[in-house]
């Protein structure tokens, strides 16, 4: 089956601690892969290798058979949360991602109103983001993700700050998106979320990883 990423020989350090120490891997088009491991084992970083925002410091990332760093800076079909979301704190969710979707437009105002009533949002609530609670901050920061239709997702920890009914609704986008053909990687540090939802998981540790 096409992959749509393969990570070949992937080192990473910080100073002279190595994080990441010669990891290769392929994931599959249209499968959500799962990634567990503790803090500090190298998922996110190993994510932000991913999208560009960090550069290997030996081995090489192809997405869709273009290599980061070298044919692109960041790959364009992709949406991601990794971390915290970052938003401007005085203004709504809605304009919040009006602003991020004008950078390419390629997400309208409809578009967005649609896809924030996805993730559970309502897309006419005045309150700010600086007003916003934990939960609602990582729906605005999925349906940030979401909203121009990538055909690859990262998803670092989707689910914080979500309560359970909360969950159960992003679980079942996130499998909505699969049937979709999307192509989804997922770390999460709660097992039920990876049993539900992937297709294959690998694990990390110390900056390895290998398939389970």
């Amino acid at each position: 089956m096409e992959s749509a990423i393969v990570i070949e020989n992937l080192h990473r350090s910080f100073g002279k601690e190595e994080i990441l120490h010669g990891i290769s891997h392929e994931f599959e088009t249209g499968k959500i892969h799962g990634i567990v491991g503790n803090n500090g084992s190298g998922k996110t970083v190993m994510m932000k290798c991913i999208c560009g925002f960090l550069r290997p410091d030996d081995g090489r990332i192809l997405v869709r058979d273009k290599e980061v760093g070298r044919d692109m800076d960041f790959p364009e079909d992709m949406g991601l949360i990794i971390e915290t979301p970052g938003f401007l704190p005085g203004v709504s969710g809605l304009k919040n991602l009006k602003i991020l979707a004008s950078l390419r437009r390629i997400a309208d105002e409809k578009k967005i109103r649609e896809t924030m009533e996805r993730v559970g949002l309502d897309p006419d609530l005045k309150k700010n983001v600086n007003k916003y609670s934990l939960g609602m901050r990582q729906r605005l920061g999925i349906a940030q993700a979401i909203m121009e239709d990538p055909s690859i997702l990262i998803l670092d920890e989707p689910f914080n700050g979500l309560d359970k009914h909360g969950v159960a609704q992003i679980r079942n986008l996130i499998k909505d998106l699969r049937s979709e053909g999307r192509t989804i990687i997922l770390a999460s540090h709660n097992q039920a979320d990876i049993d539900e939802l992937c297709d294959t998981v690998c694990e990390m540790d110390d900056g390895n990883m290998w398939r389970k």
